[in-house]
């Protein structure tokens, strides 16, 4: 493997586990779409809110970078779904930044709309944001209606590669029940994180025992969409590419014999498996146990990277065009220049620093429990 091909599998590499840190933090909308179902009081809500409240700049951020490094990484990809798929990326965008507005003002003197109004945009973003990130992650697996013609380069100052092929522009994907059944499958784990995360940060026994009870529900219907969309797609024909000619072909039970071929990936992927039913199940089996969040965290980061390198490495087209199939886009035709990719891998050594300051702030973030006394003074920021 060539300087250029390792950086290529880098990168995506990089994006991905950015993809996976992005879905662990979803947490935030989970919890956001429990408010009204878990707190029957107006303290209890209170709580609820101010436990998600401390992490949402977190989710947000790592919105921005997981699209950021995309774009520097994989320009193609993002020109392509970003700008052609836009109203789906829209409405995502849209339903996160209802999500900041209400954190800030529900609280706000001379607020006309009310408290309560705000709350229910804090859960229509729990509900939409998974969810339709979930439907866009499946259709790496799934395939997108696009075409991609490069040729057009050479047509003006302003040449357009790609087009989307229906005037959908991404709410397509909501057609596919494959796409829905990962966004449910998505949905449901960030209200199984939120649960776990509220468990662990919130003191409050008639609270903490509706969680548990609310915790069974939502695992398993987790598991039913989750492992219905994994069976499906290590069944079904992949998008594979010819290393030699970069053609595109359907391949039977590609993802399947991607992960068979990495086995790397596979351990990667089994072990995140584990550590997911690991938190939920000590959580629901266990009486007083507060860490599951922890345990499902870590798993959830390490099931959604090998999900994603199934998706991206091992000749594998990452983002397959159902309307032509040569327009299917890999990480070799779609990357960045090899100067680009190493300027950028040089800067994304900060990592590291970055990740150690998040857990640094969320350990000091957390150190102080959530109690029904703390939202009777005036210290709580919701």
């Amino acid at each position: 493997m060539d300087t250029y091909q390792f950086l290529q599998h880098y990168w995506w590499l990089v994006v991905s586990l950015l993809a996976s840190f992005l879905v662990f933090l979803l947490f935030v909308q989970g919890g956001n779409s429990l408010i009204f179902a878990l707190g029957k009081t107006e303290e209890e809500r209170k709580m609820f809110i101010n436990a998600t409240g401390r992490k949402w700049e977190f989710t947000f951020t790592t919105l921005v970078t997981f699209g950021g490094a995309f774009f520097a990484s994989f320009p193609l990809f993002y020109s392509t779904s970003f700008g052609g798929a836009y109203w789906l990326w829209m409405i995502i965008l849209f339903s996160f930044v209802l999500q900041a507005v209400s954190y800030e003002f529900q609280n706000k003197s001379g607020n006309l709309l009310g408290r309560k109004a705000y709350q229910v945009f804090l859960v229509i973003n729990g509900v939409v944001g998974p969810l339709l990130l979930g439907g866009a992650v499946a259709t790496f697996f799934t395939g997108s209606a696009f075409l991609v013609n490069k040729e057009n380069m050479l047509g003006g100052p302003m040449p357009v590669i790609s087009h989307w092929a229906n005037g959908w522009h991404g709410l397509d994907a909501l057609a596919n029940p494959w796409n829905v059944v990962m966004g449910l499958a998505v949905f449901f784990l960030a209200r199984v994180l939120g649960i776990l995360y509220a468990l662990n940060v919130i003191v409050d026994k008639e609270l903490n025992t509706r969680c548990r009870h609310k915790l069974m529900i939502e695992a398993v219907l987790f598991l039913l969409f989750f492992l219905a969309f994994l069976v499906r797609t290590l069944l079904a024909d992949g998008y594979a590419v010819n290393p030699v000619t970069q053609e595109v072909y359907m391949e039977s039970y590609k993802y399947l014999h991607n992960f068979l071929q990495m086995p790397g990936v596979l351990i990667v992927f089994l072990i995140g498996v584990v550590l997911v039913l690991s938190g939920m199940g000590l959580t629901v089996f266990r009486e007083g146990f507060r860490k599951g969040i922890w345990f499902a965290g870590a798993g959830t980061v390490l099931t959604v990277l090998g999900l994603l390198l199934c998706a991206g490495w091992n000749h594998t087209a990452y983002y397959p065009s159902t309307a032509d199939l040569q327009s299917s886009l890999t990480i070799t035709n779609s990357s960045s220049s090899l100067f680009t990719l190493k300027v950028m891998a040089y800067v994304s050594l900060l990592v590291p620093v970055v990740i150690g300051y998040i857990f640094y702030t969320w350990r000091i973030m957390d150190k102080k429990k959530i109690t029904a006394e703390e939202m009777k003074g005036k210290g709580h920021a919701y």
